[in-house]
C-alpha cells in the first residue's frame, strides 16, 4: 500500500470480498531522498501515513518492511549506471522484477499468505483449457499499467490479485469516497517515485556523469555540446540547444564510446528493427514461429504492428511503420490483442 488511492481501494475491495488482508508499505527510500521528500512520491513518511490510516479505517492490520537496501541495489543503482551509459532505463520494471513482486512476494510466503495485491491496472486470468495464467491490459485503457508487468512469469500471475482491473479511474475515486477513504481525491504519485523533484538528470549526476561531449548530425558534423548523455534520450528535441534553423533536430542516437549526441530529421529517428534481449515470456516460453504482435516500445505508446522473431539472443522486431524513436533500455512489450506475451529490454536499433 503505497498510501494513495489506487492500493487503497484494492485493499478496502478485498476486505469487503471477505478477505483477511494485512496491509503492507514499504521503506525503500535512502535517508538522503527522505529528507527531499515532496509527499507526492510512494512511500515517504506522508504516504506511509496515509496507508496507515487507510488501513485503521478499514480495520485491518498494516506493517512498514524496511527494503531499502533491495531498493537501492536492485532499481536505483543499476537505473543510475544504465543512464551513465547511454541507456533510458525503466524504473518501475526495474522494481516489479526484483522487489514488488520478487521480495515482497518471498515476505509474503514467510507471513503465510496466500495471494499479494496490488493497485496496478491490469488484469490476470486463468485460461481454461491450459490452466497457465494470463496477463490482460486493463479495462481503462488510459490507465492501463500491463507495460510494467511484462516481467512477471506464472509463478508471480498465480499469487497476484489485480483489484482495480475491471475499473476506471473514476470509478475507483468513487469507491474511495463510499469507502470514507481519506485519499478519495488524493493527486496520483510522480513519474519516477525516487525522484522527489522529477529531475532524473540532477539525480544521476549526484552520482556521476558522462561529462560534456559533443552533439553531431547524421553526418558526423559538430553542431554543439552536451552537458551528459544522462539528460538527453532518443526522441527529444527540447533543451538541445543547438540556436535556430529552419529544420528542427531531434536525438537520434546517443554514442556512450565517444560520449556523443547524434541528431537529425523527425524521420532520422525513427526505426524499422529493433533488438530486444533479457525477454521475459509470460507463458514461459517463445512463440515457435514468426508471429505478428502488437508492440509498445514505452509506456503510454499505442501499440504498434510488428513481426516478432526470436533470435539465439533474444527477439528482433519489424515494425510495419517505422516506429518512433525506441531507446535502448527502455522496454520493448508484445500484445495479442489484449493479452501480453512477454517483453525485453531495447538493444539496440538495427535498422532504419
Amino acid at each position: 500500500m503505497s498510501g494513495g488511492v489506487d492500493s487503497s481501494v484494492a485493499a478496502a475491495l478485498l476486505a469487503r470480498d471477505g478477505f483477511d488482508v494485512v496491509g503492507v508499505t514499504f521503506n525503500q527510500w535512502p535517508a538522503d531522498l527522505m529528507a527531499r521528500a515532496t509527499g507526492n512520491g510512494c512511500c515517504t513518511p506522508d504516504t506511509i501515513d496515509d496507508a496507515r490510516r487507510v488501513c485503521f479505517i478499514l480495520g485491518v492490520p498494516h506493517y512498514v518492511i524496511d527494503y531499502r537496501r533491495e531498493f537501492e541495489t536492485a532499481v536505483i543503482d543499476p537505473w543510475v549506471k544504465a543512464y551513465l551509459n547511454g541507456q533510458t532505463p525503466n524504473p518501475c520494471v526495474m522494481c516489479n522484477r526484483t522487489v514488488r513482486f520478487g521480495s515482497f512476494l518471498t515476505k509474503a510466503d514467510e507471513l503465510g499468505a496466500d495471494f499479494i495485491a496490488t493497485g496496478h491496472y491490469a488484469r490476470v486470468e486463468t485460461d481454461e483449457t491450459s490452466g497457465r495464467m494470463r496477463l490482460r491490459t486493463a479495462k481503462d485503457p488510459s490507465k492501463d499499467q500491463s507495460y510494467v508487468l511484462h516481467v512477471l512469469g506464472q509463478r508471480q500471475l498465480a499469487r497476484t490479485l489485480f483489484p482495480l482491473g475491471a475499473l476506471t479511474k473514476p470509478e475507483v475515486r468513487r469507491l474511495a469516497a463510499d469507502f470514507g477513504l481519506p485519499v478519495a481525491l488524493k493527486a496520483d504519485s510522480q513519474e519516477i517515485c525516487f525522484v522527489p523533484d522529477n529531475d532524473h538528470a540532477v539525480y544521476v549526476r549526484g552520482h556521476g556523469s558522462t561529462g560534456a561531449g559533443d552533439i553531431v548530425d547524421t553526418a558526423g558534423h559538430v553542431l554543439g555540446h552536451h552537458d551528459g548523455l544522462e539528460a538527453v534520450t532518443p526522441g527529444q528535441r527540447r533543451g538541445l540547444n543547438l540556436g535556430g534553423g529552419s529544420a528542427r533536430r531531434y536525438v537520434v542516437e546517443l554514442d556512450p564510446t565517444a560520449n556523443r549526441v547524434i541528431v537529425g530529421s523527425r524521420d532520422d529517428s525513427r526505426a524499422r528493427q529493433i533488438e530486444v534481449r533479457d525477454v521475459n515470456w509470460i507463458d514461459d516460453a517463445p512463440p515457435s514461429a514468426p508471429c505478428r504482435v502488437g508492440v509498445r516500445t514505452r509506456y503510454r505508446m499505442p501499440l504498434e504492428d510488428a513481426t516478432l522473431l526470436t533470435t539465439p539472443r533474444g527477439v528482433t522486431l519489424e515494425f510495419g511503420q517505422p516506429t518512433w524513436a525506441p531507446a535502448p533500455g527502455q522496454s520493448a512489450v508484445f500484445y495479442d490483442g489484449d493479452e501480453v506475451l512477454g517483453g525485453g529490454a531495447i538493444a539496440a536499433v538495427t535498422s532504419r
